[in-house]
């Protein structure tokens, strides 16, 4: 096994030449931008791919979950400066309300309740002031119970809900929605709907014109093959302010490099064609049982790299991070992968470029 990550390391550092390239924009949502071709992109080296020490240079990184390696800040660099962590992507749930239908029955980790009072511990551990709930169902109701769940949180800013898309009559209940201080904005399920184009039907405008009327957001759950789509969608509404949801979920266990060149020249393409940020969340879940931090390393440089820290997030996706890790150390993983990072970037994807975008108060 050791040696066949190490070959997929270095299959992964002979492509990245041909899928780094361009310059992120700066401007989410303010021009109308082609999809385009990277081909045509300046080539970049992508600095972290392949690499076999951290990013201190004191040691390896083939241990399983958090880095042991991280440098730590100086005083010059943390004095007098506030830096509030805001977890950009988080679930609550309760299976009794009967809303989720993918809950595997049985299951130890995720078929339990998951409430405020169980995350609160592990935000008091990282020290984590503020979340985004996001919702897991694809009901308005839970989207109603949720906000009621951000009314009584001290820690919950804001609710990222649901509505029905195929349902123009749902505009009214989108606009009470919308009301609501804490409501964010939507994210359907697309991951889950087995046509890929499904966000391009023209029966979808009206839900679209409104996220854009109503100023809300749009997360984009999906995979590397709704890249095109999703450039697609973001071309016809290019003042819609949308991030994408995990990383667009690459199949962080699939070690071939084709697997890695087809997501990381499909994500290079959003970053650099259209106004998206992303969310840097969702990994554990996608890699091994086995995890090492290497493993997630190349995903999150190449990340970082496109889009830059300014449109990154990080997110914990909890309580379906518990599959492979707990919260806490994959809090710890991220700050690790974060550590060559300036102390002013660490600060926008830790929390800065959340507030920014869902316009945390």
């Amino acid at each position: 096994m050791a040696a066949a990550r190490r070959s997929a390391g270095h299959g992964r550092r002979r492509v990245a030449a041909a899928f780094v390239g361009g310059t992120p924009s700066r401007a989410p949502c303010t021009d109308r931008r082609s999809g385009g071709s990277l081909a045509s992109s300046p080539v970049r080296r992508h600095k972290g791919i392949g690499r076999t020490r951290d990013k201190t240079g004191r040691g390896p990184v083939d241990h399983r979950g958090p880095a042991r390696f991280a440098r730590p800040e100086r005083p010059e660099e943390t004095k007098g400066r506030t830096l509030t962590k805001i977890d950009a992507h988080q679930h609550f749930w309760h299976p009794a309300r009967g809303d989720y239908g993918w809950l595997p029955p049985g299951d130890p980790v995720l078929s339990r309740p998951y409430l405020p009072a169980d995350l609160a511990p592990a935000l008091a551990a990282t020290g984590v002031e503020r979340t985004v709930l996001v919702q897991a169902a694809p009901t308005t109701a839970e989207t109603e119970y949720l906000l009621g769940l951000a009314d009584a949180s001290e820690h919950v800013a804001g609710v990222v809900g649901w509505i029905d898309f195929e349902r123009p009559e749902e505009i009214d209940t989108l606009r009470r929605l919308a009301a609501h201080p804490k409501f964010l904005g939507l994210r359907p399920m697309i991951q889950d709907i087995a046509d890929d184009g499904w966000m391009l039907r023209p029966e979808l405008d009206w839900a679209f014109r409104a996220i854009c009327d109503l100023d809300l957001t749009f997360d984009a759950l999906g995979f590397p093959r709704h890249v095109e789509y999703f450039s697609a969608l973001l071309a016809r509404y290019p003042s819609m302010r949308v991030v994408l949801d995990h990383c667009l979920k690459p199949t962080i266990t699939d070690e071939s490099p084709e697997s890695f060149d087809e997501w990381a020249r499909g994500i290079a393409r959003l970053a650099s064609a259209t106004g998206a940020l992303c969310k840097l969340s969702g990994l554990v879940t996608e890699a091994r049982d086995d995890w090492r931090r290497e493993d997630l390393a190349y995903y999150s440089d190449h990340v970082i790299e496109v889009f830059g820290a300014e449109r990154v997030m990080w997110g914990s996706d909890w309580p379906v991070c518990r599959l492979r890790c707990e919260y806490a150390a994959w809090h710890e993983t991220a700050v690790s992968l974060l550590s060559h990072l300036s102390v002013a970037d660490r600060a926008r994807v830790l929390g800065g470029t959340a507030a920014e975008f869902y316009r945390l108060g």
